[in-house]
């Protein structure tokens, strides 16, 4: 049985106690639709499922699956491309792994913000996670902006809307973490403007212990046992005590039918063997890898394996690599760009993600899981980034005219390159593609063409007015 966070008498911050009372956050009984309004429109081989995985910080399109080894030196780098699987493919050097799974692989080499962000993070978050351009507070604020009620859903919030609920698992989960907490929290990845109830859960995991994963919103911790749970009375009156010291909301009239859901999630037993990688093969985790990036990718296969419609992958920052990279531990490397690629990011993604590839394959569950690799942004193709020693320190700046996605499964056709960046990989060159096209490709993918929705206040929205899916990749 899965936990709360919290006992009666502790501190608890808003949105940790509203996810507690929307534990399943898109599971919902027959009395509480509505995060599931509208059933997909059927089409051949729809996706039953999307794994995303987000590398965090903005990963060197140009040093991984767009290079460019014609252009000088200054701009190509130090690595060399390799052939792969797929004769249209090269990849990095460095990544070996993936190169043998490139026949799976469709890779999306012209997508850009198109001036339309603001060369940071926090906006390159937003337009990649929403499909939509970021507003003028994003060019105001920049990395002050924090995410707001009226912002645009998530991809992953609106397939947890659409999609038939789950009999007993959430609609969309995130993991690791929740990306920019607790310092500050990234805008995008929420359901914002379409209900709290359609958030995604967030399921922690750590480097220090990467075999155990836990929702916060599901966690046992000071007074509150096991058994207290089995008892609706006593967990109504632990909520309602921690509702006290609950500042009022706009989503606080969610509150009942979100207490409702938990008991779901809480009862579930498909939920705790879901989250039990105890109950992989020690061959499978060494296939995948035991850090905390490998088991966070091996968890979302045993998710959708299960029948969850969303994952989302954050990447898991490694503290040694800000110092090392100027990256804020992920892959953000404003210095020393090529030895963290090498030594530490390249090897720790390229292990599992290939594997899951792999493992999907051979479940026969490729063709109805899409996967998907993207980022906030791509790198500064010229080397030396002013920030970090110019070019003796050999970093990359932020680049969001430019960047590749990785995309596989779920109909799409494998070992194909779609469009291209010039000769640099400054900007895009042959079918310039924006965020709001991968948006509409996902739902597509997933067999959504209904993007109505309403807001909180029963207003219509049209939830991806721009952009239209890539139908020459499926």
């Amino acid at each position: 049985m899965l936990p709360l966070p919290f006992s009666a008498g502790s501190p608890i911050d808003r949105r940790t106690l509203l996810v507690a009372g929307t534990s399943a956050l898109g599971l919902v009984s027959p009395a509480f639709q509505s995060c599931s309004l509208a059933a997909p429109v059927p089409r051949t081989k729809v996706a039953k499922s999307t794994i995303m995985i987000w590398l965090s910080g903005g990963a060197s399109h140009i040093d991984t699956w767009d290079m460019k080894p014609q252009a000088p030196l200054e701009y190509r780098g130090l690595f060399s491309p390799v052939c792969t699987s797929a004769a249209s493919i090269q990849l990095c050097e460095h990544l070996p792994h993936l190169a043998k799974q490139a026949h799976h692989l469709a890779i999306i080499r012209s997508l850009g913000d198109h001036g339309r962000g603001t060369g940071d993070h926090h906006a390159g978050y937003y337009y990649n996670l929403t499909g939509h351009a970021p507003d003028p507070t994003f060019h105001r604020l920049l990395n002050a902006r924090t995410p707001y009620a009226t912002d645009w859903p998530s991809m992953a919030s609106v397939v947890a809307m659409k999609r038939p609920p789950h009999p007993s698992l959430p609609q969309a989960i995130t993991l690791p973490q929740k990306e920019g907490a607790p310092e500050y929290t990234r805008p995008g990845q929420f359901a914002a403007r379409i209900g709290l109830e359609c958030d995604p859960v967030f399921v922690d995991g750590s480097r220090e212990k990467p075999m155990d994963f836990a929702a916060p919103a599901l966690k046992l911790q000071g007074e509150i046992s096991a058994s207290r749970l089995r008892s609706r009375r006593e967990l109504l009156t632990t909520l309602d005590e921690s509702r006290s010291r609950l500042e009022k909301t706009i989503a606080f009239g969610n509150y009942s039918k979100q207490q409702q859901k938990a008991f779901t999630l809480l009862g579930s037993s498909q939920t705790k063997s879901a989250f039990d990688l105890g109950q992989e093969t020690d061959a499978t985790l060494d296939r995948y890898g035991r850090g905390i990036n490998s088991t966070t990718m091996l968890m979302a296969r045993r998710l959708v394996e299960a029948g969850v419609p969303f994952v989302t992958v954050f990447w898991k920052d490694d503290r040694e690599l800000d110092t090392l990279c100027k990256s804020g531990g992920g892959w953000d490397t404003h210095g020393n760009n090529f030895n963290c690629l090498k030594d530490r990011l390249l090897p720790e993604f390229d292990r599992p993600f290939s594997a899951l590839l792999a493992d999907l394959h051979e479940r026969g569950m490729l063709d109805e899981t899409l996967v998907m690799v993207s980022s906030e942004m791509g790198r500064k193709p010229k080397v030396g980034d002013p920030r970090s020693g110019g070019p003796n320190g050999a970093g990359r700046d932020h680049w969001t005219s430019s960047m590749s996605i990785l995309m596989a499964g779920g109909g799409i056709r494998g070992g194909q390159v779609y469009g291209s960046s010039d000769r640099y990989a400054e900007f895009p060159a042959a079918n310039p593609t924006a965020p709001e096209d991968i948006a509409h490709t996902v739902f597509h993918a997933m067999g959504i063409n209904d993007l109505s929705a309403q807001d909180a206040e029963g207003r219509p929205l049209h939830l991806m007015a721009e952009g239209r899916p890539l139908l020459e990749l499926f």
